[in-house]
C-alpha cells in the first residue's frame, strides 16, 4: 500500500474530493491536508502542514496541483519520498517567489493569447477559466463553498531550494487547460526541468473533471517506480 500526499494549489483541500476514492478504492492510503490561509505561513509554513499531516506514512507519492508546484518539493526534500507528480503546476526556479513567477515564465501572457487563439475573452473568468469541463453539478458545489485565501507570504517567500530535490519527477499536463495552456508548460517544463512532461485530456483541474483517468495515470507512474 502506498501513501498519495495530495497538495492543493489556490483554493481548498476539497479540490480532491473526487481522486480520493479513487485512490483508496485502489487500496492506498491519501492524506490531503488543508494548507493554512494566515498570512504569516507561506512556504514553510505550507511544507509544515504537509510534512505533520504525512506523519510517520511511508512509501509516498506527492502529487502538486498548480501552485503546490512551490510546495511538492520542499517535503521531498524534508521526508523520503518515492516520486513527486507536478500536476498542472507551476515549476519553480532557485529563489523565486510565486508573485515573479507569472512575469519570469510569461504565464498570463500565454493564457490570454491561448483564449484569443480559441476565440474567447483574454478577461480571465473563473467558470470559463477552471471549470470549462467540469461536470456542472460539481461545478455549482464547489461555487457554494467559501472562497479561500492564500497566505499573504506564500507569494513572497523566495523558492529556498537551491536545486530540485533528488526524486524522481513527472510532470503531468493538461492538453485543454485555460489557465496554463499546454503550449506554454510544455516550455517552462523542458526549460526548468529538463524533461518532457506526460500529457492528459482536460481542463487545469483534472481531479474534479476526470478522477478515474487521473488516478489511473497516478497509478501507472508509481507502478513504473516501483518495477524500476
Amino acid at each position: 500500500m502506498a501513501t498519495y500526499v495530495l497538495i492543493h494549489g489556490a483554493g481548498d483541500a476539497s479540490y480532491w474530493h473526487r481522486l480520493v476514492p479513487e485512490l483508496r478504492g485502489r487500496g492506498h492510503d491519501v492524506v490531503a491536508p488543508e494548507l493554512p490561509s494566515d498570512a504569516a505561513a507561506g512556504l514553510a509554513g505550507y511544507t509544515d502542514t504537509v510534512v505533520s499531516a504525512i506523519g510517520g506514512r511511508t512509501d509516498l507519492v506527492v502529487v502538486a496541483q498548480s501552485l503546490g508546484g512551490f510546495t511538492g518539493p520542499l517535503v521531498c526534500d524534508r521526508v523520503p519520498v518515492r516520486l513527486l507528480v507536478m500536476l498542472a503546476a507551476m515549476v519553480p526556479a532557485p529563489g523565486e517567489t510565486a508573485g515573479d513567477w507569472w512575469a519570469n515564465t510569461g504565464a498570463e501572457r500565454a493564457r490570454r493569447e491561448q483564449a484569443v487563439r480559441d476565440g474567447r475573452s483574454p478577461e480571465f473568468d473563473l467558470v470559463e477559466g477552471f471549470f470549462h469541463d467540469v461536470p456542472p453539478e460539481i461545478t455549482a458545489e464547489a461555487m457554494t463553498r467559501e472562497q479561500r485565501s492564500e497566505s499573504a507570504s506564500m507569494w513572497t517567500d523566495p523558492w529556498p531550494l537551491e536545486a530540485w530535490p533528488d526524486v524522481p519527477t513527472r510532470f503531468l499536463l493538461c492538453r485543454h487547460d485555460r489557465f496554463f495552456p499546454a503550449s506554454f508548460q510544455r516550455r517552462v517544463v523542458r526549460e526548468r526541468l529538463g524533461i518532457v512532461p506526460d500529457e492528459m485530456d482536460g481542463g487545469h483541474l483534472p481531479a474534479l473533471s476526470r478522477p478515474k483517468d487521473l488516478a489511473d495515470r497516478l497509478e501507472s507512474y508509481r507502478l513504473k517506480v516501483t518495477a524500476g
